[in-house]
């Protein structure tokens, strides 16, 4: 097993770097590209801009689109990378879905850049699928992709967090531990969804255009707090919600995954608006299937290192070899909380 995940992150790591410069063409030109992380943390390293100067956002490679941290009174820091990155994902996964289902495939799989995990999606179609109009499978089968799109997204952006929890390597080489459920991460990336699903269904404009306008007109509605202002609120936080400059440990998890109300709530920075209420964001969710007899089984192939350690957590007996999100997310972050718990204290959501 150890040298078949070497060989697999080599040739991640590879792949990674070749999709990175030629905005994931090389691969596959339906598939979103990637993008560098960072952390809400002050400079040196992470990147800060002003709300009005974000650029043109783009599926494909654009140099002037600007990815960083911004701030906002009523969601706090946002990660500009994590939002596009689930927008896209879901423009991504919304039209897979649909063209799966439409003609009737059992499914499909995918890779999230930058990881070796393989999400597998299979459906079960009901005995009168075949005797439908095509018009109507093309409405069933939207109705169900805008959902099962930004679900799949979702999950898929939880396990990251997750693996990077259990401290995977992205690419072979970059630890991310101290990255894990940052503060701003979740909401962010739940932000993108939604952002996400309002462009694919603009009729007005391109889905690169329609994103443009929508995190300008989403970051003025969550009140946008100039670049200085967004280093000032983090800088405030140092020594409660972080330490160190370089090597960065984030202490204030936010852990939210919309369980207990269906929504993530931002964490807000003490000082910097007192009279904000938090803009909750909705989890995604599948409420269509079940009236057409679609079912759907969801499996992660971890191939990582570090699954033996989420294997020990959700099979406790030793007998399994895939994650299922629907079943075993709970176990996950409940085993994760606690763990939190213990390490930083009561600073988690």
């Amino acid at each position: 097993m150890f040298t078949a995940l070497l060989k697999k992150n080599l040739l991640a790591m590879i792949v990674s770097f070749v999709s990175l410069f030629l905005g994931g063409c090389s691969l596959n030109v339906f598939e979103p590209r990637p993008r560098m992380g960072t952390l809400p943390t002050p400079p040196p390293g992470p990147r800060f801009y002003d709300p009005n100067q974000l650029g043109r956002h783009s599926y494909y490679f654009n140099p002037f689109e600007k990815n960083g941290i911004v701030y906002t009174n009523k969601a706090g820091h946002i990660d500009l990378t994590h939002l596009r990155w689930n927008a896209d994902y879901t423009r991504f996964l919304v039209k897979k879905t649909y063209s799966t289902i439409l003609h009737k495939r059992k499914g499909y799989s995918f890779n999230v850049t930058w990881e070796l995990s393989t999400h597998k999606i299979e459906f079960i179609y009901p005995e009168n699928w075949d005797s439908l109009s095509k018009q109507e499978k093309k409405r069933i089968a939207e109705e169900i992709a805008f959902e099962v799109g930004p679900y799949i997204t979702f999950n898929a952006t939880l396990w990251h967090e997750i693996i990077t929890w259990f401290g995977t390597r992205f690419a072979g080489i970059e630890p991310e531990f101290n990255s894990a459920f940052s503060w701003e991460d979740m909401y962010s990336n739940v932000l993108g969804i939604k952002l996400g699903l309002e462009a694919i269904r603009d009729p007005n404009h391109s889905y690169d255009k329609a994103m443009t306008l929508g995190i300008n007109r989403e970051l003025k509605r969550l009140g946008p707090r100039s670049r200085q202002e967004a280093i000032y609120a983090v800088e405030k936080m140092r020594g409660k919600w972080f330490t160190g400059y370089i090597n960065v440990d984030t202490k204030r998890k936010n852990m939210d995954t919309g369980q207990d109300d269906g929504f993530i709530t931002p964490v807000l920075v003490p000082g910097m608006c007192d009279d904000a209420v938090p803009e909750k964001v909705a989890v995604p969710v599948i409420n269509s299937m079940s009236k057409y007899g679609i079912t759907m089984k969801y499996q992660i192939s971890p191939n990582i290192w570090e699954e033996g350690k989420i294997y020990k957590v959700v099979y406790p007996d030793g007998k399994g070899s895939k994650i299922e999100p629907m079943k075993h997310y709970t176990i996950i972050m409940d085993y994760i909380r606690k763990e939190a718990a213990e390490k930083y204290g009561c600073i988690i959501d």
